[in-house]
C-alpha cells in the first residue's frame, strides 16, 4: 500500500497550523537579517518579520536549502516507510533549491542502493513562489486523503503550475532592486513618473506586463488584469504584505465582476518579501489561455 509525503520549502507560505494539519514536511529557508539567523515560518513570525523590515534599510539575505538537506530529509521518510515523496520546490530560477534536491535524489539512491526499488521520488519545479504553491499542495493533501495515487498528484502539480499565474503590484521596487533576484523590474524605470508595474510570475519568469500610473489606480487596473486573463468560473486567490486594504479592494471589484469571492487570502512571508518588499497587493489565477 502506498504511503504518499509531500515534501517543500518554507517559501509556499504556509503556516506552521496549516502545515502541522496537513502533515506535510516543510524545509526551511534561512534568513540572514538585522545581525540574527532564524528560519523562515518556524522562528519568526511573517508579522514580526515585517516589523523588523520596517525598522532599516537593509536587505535580507536568504541561501538555497543544500543538496545535504534534502538528502537527509529524503532517508528520513524513507525510515518511516514512506513509500512515495512528492519534492516541490520554489521557482528554479530564482534559487537553485530545485536543482539541489535532484542532486540529493541521486545521491540518494547511490547511498541507499536497497531503496531503489522502495521509495519513488518525484521532483517538481513550481515555476513560481509563495501560494503559487502553497495553494495547491493543501489541495493535493485532500486527493490523497481521498485515496488519490502519487501519479495523480504529479499530474495535478504540473497542470496548476503550467496554466496558474500571479499578477502583482509592489508599492515599492527597493527591494527587487536591490536583491537583484526579480529581473523584470530592473529595467522597469517609471517609479519617478508615479507608475506601478504589474508584474507576472508564472513559467518561471517575471515580467512586467502593464503599467499603472498612481497608487489610485491599482485596484482597477490590477482586477482589469486578472478578469481579461482568468479562465471563467475558476477560483481565484488575494495575496498581500503588512496590510490587506488593497487586496480587500480589488476581491470587492471582482465580485462586481464576476460574482466570487476569493478562494483564500494569503500573505507572503520572510523569503518573497526580502526579495519584492512586504507593501504589495496580488492575485493568483488560472489563466484562460493556458
Amino acid at each position: 500500500m502506498s504511503k504518499i509525503m509531500i515534501l517543500t520549502d518554507s517559501s509556499c507560505d504556509l503556516s506552521l497550523e496549516t502545515i502541522e494539519e496537513l502533515g506535510i514536511t516543510v524545509l526551511p529557508f534561512e534568513i540572514n537579517f538585522c545581525g540574527k539567523t532564524f528560519r523562515e515560518t518556524f522562528d519568526v513570525t511573517k508579522q514580526e518579520f515585517y516589523d523588523m523590515l520596517a525598522s532599516t534599510d537593509e536587505i535580507p539575505k536568504h541561501s538555497q536549502i543544500s543538496p545535504l538537506t534534502f538528502e537527509e530529509t529524503y532517508k528520513k521518510l524513507y525510515n518511516q516507510g514512506y513509500t512515495d515523496i512528492i519534492s516541490v520546490s520554489i521557482n528554479s530560477e530564482g534559487s537553485g533549491t530545485y536543482n539541489n534536491s535532484l542532486i540529493a535524489k541521486r545521491d540518494f539512491f547511490e547511498n541507499n542502493p536497497e531503496a531503489s526499488d522502495k521509495v519513488r521520488i518525484f521532483n517538481i519545479d513550481s515555476r513560481a513562489y509563495t501560494v503559487f504553491y502553497g495553494f495547491p499542495i493543501m489541495e493535493a493533501v485532500k486527493k490523497i486523503r481521498k485515496g488519490a495515487s502519487a501519479e495523480d498528484i504529479v499530474a495535478y502539480f504540473e497542470d496548476w503550475f503550467n496554466v496558474c499565474a500571479i499578477y502583482a503590484v509592489p508599492y515599492s521596487l527597493k527591494y527587487a532592486r536591490k536583491s537583484g533576484r526579480v529581473s523584470a523590474t530592473a529595467a522597469f524605470a517609471g517609479e519617478l513618473l508615479g507608475l506601478k508595474p504589474i508584474i507576472r510570475f508564472a513559467d518561471n519568469k517575471a515580467d512586467v506586463i502593464e503599467k499603472i500610473r498612481g497608487e489610485k489606480n491599482i485596484v482597477m487596473k490590477l482586477s482589469d488584469c486578472a478578469e481579461r486573463n482568468m479562465t471563467p468560473q475558476t477560483p481565484y486567490i488575494m495575496l498581500y504584505g503588512r496590510d490587506d486594504t488593497l487586496a480587500r479592494e480589488v476581491e470587492k471589484e471582482m465580485q462586481k465582476r464576476i460574482g466570487r469571492k476569493a478562494e483564500l487570502y494569503s500573505t507572503i512571508g520572510p523569503a518573497v518579501a526580502s526579495n519584492i518588499g512586504a507593501d504589495i497587493v496580488g492575485i493568483l489565477v488560472r489563466r484562460k489561455n493556458k
